[in-house]
C-alpha cells in the first residue's frame, strides 16, 4: 500500500469528501448530508483525481442524511464510471440514507449495481410505480426534516415540565404527547406554547392546550 495522500476538505458545510490514494485506487469518504449541490461537489472532486486512477470506492458510512436530490450523487458516479471505463463502488450505507435507497428500489449494498432509472411512457405501470416511490421519498425526507427542526423546542418543553412538576424525561414526553392528542394540536405547537409561556413576559398557551396539559398532568398524578 502506498502512503496516503489526503484530499483537501470540501467547500460546503453539508458535505465533506475526504479520502486517500492507495496505489491507483481512490478511497473517498463523504461525511455529512447528500442534498442539492452535493452532486456538483462530487463531480469536482472526481475531476481532481490523479490521472492514473483506475478505480474509485466510496465509504458512505459517514453520510447521515440524504434527500431526493442526493440521488443525483449516484448519477455522477455512474457517469464517471462510464466515461472513464473504470469500476466505481459505494458501500456501508446505513440509517436514513439506506432507507431512501430502499424506497427508491435501489440495491442498499451498492446502489450503483442497480440499473439507472429510464424514462417510462406516461401512465404506464412502471411510471406510476416510480411516481409513488418518489412521493414516498419526499414524504420520508420531509418528516425527518420536521423531526430535526422540532427536537430543540420539544426538549426545552420537557425540561420545563421536569423542573416544574418533578417528573422524569420519559414522563414529560408522555405528558406532551397526551396533551397533543387531547387538544388535537401538533406536538411541536404544544411544546412551543409551553416554552413561550415560561419565557419572560410570555403568553399563556391557548385554552385547548392549557386544558389538555392539565388533563395529562392529572392522569400522571392519578397513577
Amino acid at each position: 500500500m502506498t502512503s496516503a495522500a489526503s484530499f483537501p476538505p470540501g467547500r460546503q458545510d453539508t458535505l465533506v469528501i475526504g479520502g486517500r490514494m492507495d496505489a491507483d485506487r481512490a478511497l473517498l469518504t463523504p461525511r455529512g448530508e447528500l442534498v442539492r449541490g452535493c452532486a456538483q461537489l462530487l463531480a469536482e472532486r472526481l475531476a481532481g483525481l490523479p490521472s492514473g486512477t483506475a478505480r474509485v470506492d466510496l465509504d458512505m458510512s459517514g453520510v447521515h442524511f440524504m434527500d431526493t436530490a442526493g440521488l443525483e450523487f449516484l448519477e455522477v458516479l455512474r457517469e464517471h464510471a462510464r466515461r472513464r471505463s473504470m469500476p466505481v463502488t459505494t458501500a456501508r450505507w446505513s440509517g436514513q440514507p439506506r432507507r431512501i435507497l430502499e424506497l427508491a428500489g435501489l440495491d442498499t449494498t451498492d446502489p450503483l449495481r442497480s440499473p439507472a432509472p429510464r424514462p417510462s411512457p406516461a401512465g404506464s405501470a412502471v411510471a406510476l410505480e416510480r411516481e409513488e416511490r418518489l412521493h414516498l421519498l419526499q414524504e420520508e425526507v420531509e418528516q425527518l426534516r420536521q423531526a430535526i427542526a422540532s427536537r430543540p423546542v420539544i426538549d426545552q418543553a420537557r425540561g420545563i415540565l421536569m423542573a416544574t412538576y418533578g417528573c422524569t424525561s420519559d414522563e414529560a414526553w408522555h405528558i406532551l404527547r397526551q396533551a397533543s392528542q387531547l387538544s388535537n394540536t401538533k406536538l411541536r405547537a404544544v411544546a412551543e406554547s409551553l416554552t413561550s409561556c415560561a419565557a419572560a413576559e410570555g403568553t399563556p398557551p391557548p385554552p385547548e392546550v392549557r386544558t389538555a396539559l392539565a388533563r395529562a398532568l392529572a392522569r400522571r398524578a392519578a397513577r
